[in-house]
């Protein structure tokens, strides 16, 4: 009996009880019980989704992570202007990245990261999750994209599913 009442992915629960919260009008008793409702029933009826869980180890590093991403996604859309308004051409190119991220959860994260970072797009993914394959607007060296992209973003990642 207790372990129909636990919460399968509780990290998700968190953020659906406090997403309800947010978009109900105001804290109020009904609020909170069908918010524990929703947090609960939604991961109950997904447990099927999510065949290996999420192992965060210092979940707490996300917000600066977003921030980071949010940060670099201004940033990038300067770049970005400023390349298309400029006469200099674009070096597009294709550069296979290689993961050190082993968890398919992380490396969707990192996949979306690059993807929401204008002037670059992540292609696909290898089937052995080795490599990942990233166009960029604008590259004068692979290296140099695969370095920033280990700085900015993996080492980061790295950090809180390791």
């Amino acid at each position: 009996m207790l372990d129909r009442l636990s919460f399968p992915q509780p990290w998700l629960s968190l953020v659906l009880f406090v997403t309800w919260q947010f978009l109900s009008d105001g804290i109020s008793g009904g609020s909170v019980v069908l918010g524990i409702i929703l947090a609960w029933g939604i991961p109950q009826m997904t447990q099927g989704f999510w065949p290996d869980p999420p192992a965060f180890i210092k979940a707490w590093r996300m917000p600066a992570y977003l921030l980071r991403v949010v940060w670099d996604i201004v940033v990038a859309s300067f770049e970005v202007a400023k390349l298309i308004l400029s006469p200099r051409p674009a070096r597009p190119a294709f550069v296979c990245y290689p993961l050190e991220l082993e968890h398919p959860l992380a490396i969707t994260i990192l996949a979306s990261t690059i993807s929401l970072t204008p002037g670059t797009v992540s292609a696909d993914v290898s089937d052995d999750n080795k490599l990942l394959l990233i166009h960029a607007l604008d590259a004068e060296d692979d290296q140099e994209v695969i370095d920033r992209i280990r700085a900015r973003y993996e080492k980061p990642l790295l950090e809180m599913f390791r």
